[in-house]
């Protein structure tokens, strides 16, 4: 499974068991921003990991992608 960021191609783990645990850690990792080396960056990584399997994230995404490539006029 791969996913596409800012024109870089990350390789994710084939079980979805491991996405979502990758996924829910990096979000609750993002909640805890106010501390060292921990980030608000971990939220939206995260929500973007578990959009590979969650039909109602990647919809949230899709639009995201689709209104930012309205905005700055490119095609998505």
């Amino acid at each position: 499974m791969k996913i596409s960021l800012f024109g870089r191609t990350f390789t994710l783990p084939a079980s979805r068991l491991a996405r979502t645990v990758i996924g829910v850690l990096l979000v609750l990792g993002g909640l805890l921003g106010f501390l060292p080396i921990l980030g608000f960056w971990m939220i939206p990584l995260g929500l973007l990991v578990l959009s590979v399997d969650f039909p109602a994230i990647r919809r949230r995404r899709r639009r995201l992608a689709v209104w930012w490539a309205k905005r700055s006029g490119n095609r998505a």
